[in-house]
């Protein structure tokens, strides 16, 4: 259930440790296979928030001029219509802000070189010991298909075994292979890099680390195991989740996956619930509530388009949500 809340991330971590996956992601989308009545369920549950729907928004308060993109972390090619259509008003921005650029990532590769212990762990049991045979032999498979051998794994911190898992074994491969781009953010900060606009994060590189840092073991552990009990549908869930994005359903993304978790054998139902209220509240909330200040402050210095995680764009403490409450006035994007 963490996939795609922790995409950034994997996106600069999983290439430290992984040589080689496998191809690109082919599978169904399984939204498209759900009766009429689950359907209709599932849009509701995502439309009983603010702002459920599209990627692409303008917010303006006074004078001052935001652009917001909400993004997908993992290449696809119809990245290309998206960027062509935000072009104009990259190029016309005065600031471009991103959850990292290149100056967080280079920050976060050199921290992970100085401190392996950051994302291995020195002491205590390794995963190995700590989950049972039939659930070591479902992370070994899963990691065997990222290119990460199982032994290197078991000495991994839970949390970060399960940003690995956030990652689609058929979609880790092109970024491993140094081909990939990083998503429309890595497209983003590419064109702005070129034009010379300066490109600025929304938050420190570190982070998430801060955000594991007080997670106890115990919970970590259930991460691996929500996101383990949706691994024999990884290939569809990546294509369905893409397409969500791109059909502009940001917060379908979210219901949906909370939807197969609840539906994961085994799973406990307030358990889960639990899992996502948390989830919400560290990895999202808490976020962006931090990032509108950082938004603010360079929007008052000029036209600003900011690229973040679609996820983050939906709900009643979304991005968009806690920019209307700041008074700004939040519009679509039209073509």
């Amino acid at each position: 259930m963490l996939r795609h809340l922790l995409a950034p991330l994997a996106l600069a971590l999983a290439v430290a440790a992984a040589p080689a996956a496998r191809a690109a992601c082919t599978g169904e989308n399984l939204i498209d296979r759900l009766d009429g009545t689950e359907r209709r369920a599932l849009f509701a549950a995502a439309d009983a928030v603010p702002f459920p729907r599209g990627n692409l928004w303008t917010a303006t308060r006074g004078d001052s001029t935001i652009h917001l993109v909400g993004t997908y972390h993992l290449d696809d090619p119809r990245h290309a219509a998206t960027l062509a259509r935000i072009a104009p008003l990259l190029d016309g921005a005065k600031t471009v802000l991103v959850e990292a650029g290149p100056k967080e990532e280079a920050a976060l590769m050199d921290d992970l070189a100085r401190n392996p212990s950051l994302m291995v762990a020195t002491e205590g049991p390794t995963l190995r010991e700590s989950l049972s045979d039939d659930e070591w032999a479902l992370l070994a498979d899963a990691m065997r298909e990222r290119g990460l051998p199982p032994f290197m794994v078991s000495k991994f911190r839970p949390w970060y075994v399960s940003v690995l898992l956030s990652l689609p074994a058929c979609g880790m491969a092109a970024m491993q292979g140094g081909g990939g781009k990083g998503g429309l953010d890595g497209m983003v900060i590419d064109r702005a890099t070129a034009r010379g606009i300066p490109v600025m994060a929304l938050e420190p590189h570190d982070t998430v680390f801060g955000l594991f840092e007080d997670m106890p073991r115990d919970e970590q552990l259930a991460m691996i195991r929500s996101a383990l009990a949706l691994e024999p549908q990884g290939d569809d869930y990546a294509v369905t989740l893409a397409d969500a994005y791109f059909a502009g359903e940001s917060r379908l993304i979210w219901e949906f996956t909370r939807k197969l978790a609840l539906a994961a054998p085994g799973m406990d139902p307030a358990q889960v619930e639990q899992d996502f209220a948390r989830m919400e509240a560290t990895l999202m909330t808490a976020r962006n509530t931090a990032w509108i200040p950082v938004i603010e402050s360079a929007a008052a210095q000029g036209p600003v388009l900011v690229a973040f995680g679609a996820l983050h764009l939906p709900g009643e403490t979304g991005v968009l949500r806690l920019l209307e409450q700041a008074g700004w006035t939040i519009e679509p994007l039209t073509p």
